[in-house]
């Protein structure tokens, strides 16, 4: 594979690109400079750009196309709903079936006790959603003071004004004056860069430890929630030690504020289980959905409501929220049936019994590698730190951006694997084979050994 151009159509597309197009997260001088990859079709999980190039997705899209690309019966779906109603709001005391039956889909899965859903466009918007919500919760039982969210530093929860907010990724917050007032951040549980000489048991307690710390700082009257990830996904895939989360579900037990998780990542069946939640036995009051509720196929995000807090906003007037897509037919029409596919052909048991065992003993064996420092993973998600020392996890000066070097050279040898910093990410689609698994682990491992020639010397 090679970044040079021959199609006369890539040269076309990559100025349409420099002379009209805005892309996300881009340093556009930097895309002006060497175009985007132009990438024409995809079929189970690969792609193939505008020069032929054959490339194994690592990344499910954007963590998304959770049944694979190419889902006849998902563009079906799509086109029926099209044709008999392509949209309507549900404004004004208004609804269609796709709506209404995917909500009661999604309820069906969801962990107990959490039955209504509202829905939005994005992972984004259903964040500012619950912000609204969760505020308007605490007004609704005359408790209005309590209005401050509590997340964790590098966790993502979108890059609207409020998803970045909320969310603790300082570069962000650098761009548009943020956060907004009201919302206050606590470390992450990421040992591997963080931990210092704790053992990983001991930072999972410390780090969960900062939770109570920050709602005493704050104090629990004017504490409305605590927002979290799972697992941290766009932060480097950020798995919490196995003594994380019971001591944060001893600490909410103890206060009076709801528990939000962010499932826009792990949901749908990123870690073997429906939920992160289910994975971790953890009860949220909240998650936020979007990603594989639809397999990326349309945009979709929304807001899993739990019991207690809807008698609550039930008997609370108004909710004075909502979006001109909110519950959009046709994009609901593909999330019915896209958990008509996770359901029938059991690909999340699949998952928990069978491939991410199999993707995460491959995936391992990488630890040998002289440029890796650790290794981890659940379910489909996969991280690989890249160190200058093993034993002290010492990483590589800034300058020499190693993460961006073993990317481009994934770039270039057909494997999409995300670098978070120094850290090689994936998240693989939920139908990948164990043979496709093995191809993925030979790339990866080739692209550790050009990176490793690069800047071991």
């Amino acid at each position: 594979m090679t970044n040079q151009v021959n199609n006369p159509k890539t040269r076309e597309w990559q100025a349409m690109s420099r002379e009209h197009h805005l892309a996300p997260f881009s340093d556009y001088q930097q895309l002006h400079e060497k175009g985007p990859r132009i990438v024409t079709k995809a079929d189970g999980v690969y792609l193939w750009d505008s020069e032929g190039n054959k490339i194994l997705d690592g990344m499910a899209g954007l963590w998304c196309v959770a049944v694979g690309y190419g889902r006849e019966e998902l563009v079906e779906a799509a086109a029926k709903q099209m044709r008999e109603l392509p949209f309507y709001n549900t404004f004004f005391m208004t609804a269609h079936p796709p709506v209404l039956e995917l909500a009661k889909a999604i309820a069906a899965i969801a962990p107990e006790g959490m039955n209504h859903v509202f829905f939005t466009g994005s992972g984004s918007e259903g964040n500012d959603t619950m912000l609204r919500m969760v505020r308007h919760y605490w007004a609704c039982k005359g408790q209005p003071n309590k209005k401050v969210i509590i997340s964790r530093h590098n966790g993502y929860h979108g890059s609207t004004v409020a998803g970045a907010s909320l969310g603790g990724m300082k570069y962000m917050h650098e761009q548009g004056d943020l956060p907004i007032p009201g919302i206050v951040h606590i470390p992450q549980p990421y040992w591997f860069g963080e931990g210092g000489d704790m053992s990983p048991d001991e930072f999972g307690i410390w780090a969960a430890d900062q939770l109570e710390k920050k709602i005493l700082e704050v104090g629990e009257d004017n504490v409305a929630a605590f927002l979290a990830e799972p697992i941290q996904g766009a932060g480097g895939v950020i798995i919490p030690p196995d003594t994380y989360w019971p001591r944060i579900r001893e600490i909410l037990a103890k206060y009076d504020i709801l528990f939000v998780a962010d499932e826009v990542i792990c949901g749908f069946g990123r870690t073997g289980e429906w939920f992160g939640s289910d994975y971790y036995g953890n009860k949220p009051d909240l998650m936020t959905i979007a990603k594989g509720l639809t397999s990326g196929y349309v945009p979709m995000g929304g807001l899993i409501v739990g019991d207690k807090v809807f008698q609550t906003i039930n008997a609370g007037g108004d909710f004075n929220h909502g979006f001109t897509y909110s519950g959009h037919p046709v994009a609901a029409a593909v999330g019915l049936e896209n958990i008509r596919i996770l359901r029938e052909e059991k690909i999340i048991e699949r998952v928990k019994a069978e491939t991410a065992p199999y993707l995460q003993k491959r995936l391992r064996e990488l630890a040998d590698h002289p440029l890796v420092g650790e290794v981890r993973g659940v379910g489909m998600l996969g991280a690989i730190e890249l160190a200058k020392n093993k034993q002290t996890r010492e990483r590589f000066p800034s300058e020499t951006g190693v993460g961006m070097i073993c990317r481009t050279h994934c770039f270039e040898n057909g494997l999409i694997m995300r670098a978070v910093g120094d850290t090689m990410i994936i998240a693989p689609p939920l139908v990948i084979s164990k043979s496709e698994i093995d191809e993925l682990i030979e790339k990866a491992r080739k692209c550790l050994d050009l990176t490793a020639r690069a800047v071991l010397v």
